[in-house]
Parts: structure tokens; sequence; C-alpha cells
């Protein structure tokens, strides 16, 4: 079996990265708010992620009963993602979403779910501590900190068609 090397990084989650049989470099990175995703690392670059894959709870249990995980290891997850407290989180906005194109005052995002953007990454620019009148844009990576609660919410308003707050 792998060795299996785990990392905390503060306030977002564990990160879980092995090298395969053939020298591939697989990781996991398990967000506080219980969100996945599966990090496929680039061969030439050991430390640069080549593909990033996005999984909800649904995907998740489905890949571990494919990979035949046991229900002691899903209880252990369960576990680890119903920790309270402060959560960072990196969420797209995707060019669906009623908050693309509004300023973080039209979106009312604080507001509605309890969380602050505390950056916003666009491109290669990462712009800190936007304020009321900065634009969320399609592509648009918000940096939020906020409850696991209000993490999911926001995730599902920046990814959703219309909103549901005030």
């Amino acid at each position: 079996m792998a060795e299996v090397a785990e990392t905390q990084l503060p306030g977002v989650g564990v990160r879980y990265d092995f090298v395969t049989t053939d020298g591939d470099r697989i990781g996991v990175l398990v967000h506080r708010t219980g969100r996945r995703e599966l990090l496929l690392y680039d061969d030439d670059d050991p430390d640069a992620c080549g593909s990033v894959v996005r999984l909800d709870a649904d995907d998740t249990h489905t890949l571990a009963e494919l990979l035949g995980a046991t229900q002691v290891s899903e209880r252990l997850a369960e576990l680890q993602q119903d920790i309270e407290g402060l959560t960072i989180d990196w969420l797209p906005v995707a060019a669906t979403s009623a908050c693309s194109g509004a300023t973080l005052r039209e979106a009312a995002l604080r507001s509605s779910t309890g969380v602050s953007i505390v950056a916003v990454v666009r491109g290669t620019e990462t712009i800190p501590a936007p304020g009321g009148d900065f634009q969320l844009l399609p592509g648009d990576t918000a940096v939020a900190v906020g409850t696991p609660e209000g993490i999911k919410e926001l995730f599902g308003l920046l990814q959703s068609g219309a909103r549901t707050g005030p």
C-alpha cells in the first residue's frame, strides 16, 4: 500500500497525497465544507496540478463505492467535515449565476449568507479585500471566509442562475 502524506491546510481542510505504483502523484483535498477535489499532479512539475476534479457529496460517494471504500472510512470523513468554525474556501463564479456582473454590494452575499469574500482571483491576478463596488465576473474565483453552512450557501449562489437571498 502506498504511503499517504497528510497536510493540514488551516481554515481550508486537509490534503492527502500519494504516488501510485506507476509513479503518478494524486491528491484529494477535503475542504472543511465537505466538498472534495481530486488532484492530478503534472508529470513535469510534481508541485503543480495538471487537473482538478471537483466532487460534490454524491460524486464522492459514487467514486468511493467504485474504489471499494469501507463504511468506517466514510464515517471518519463525515466526522471530519462536521467540524464547526471558521472555513476558507475558493468558490468559482459561474457565467449562469445572477451574481455574475453584479457588484458585491448589489449581490448582498454577506448579508444573505454571513460569509465574507476576502479576495477574488481573476486570471493570474489576486484582488485582496474587494470593496462593495467590486464587480464579480464569470470565471472569477471568490476566496470566502465563513461557516461551513454559509460557504455551501454562497457556493450555490455563485453557481445558480437565480438569487434566493435578500
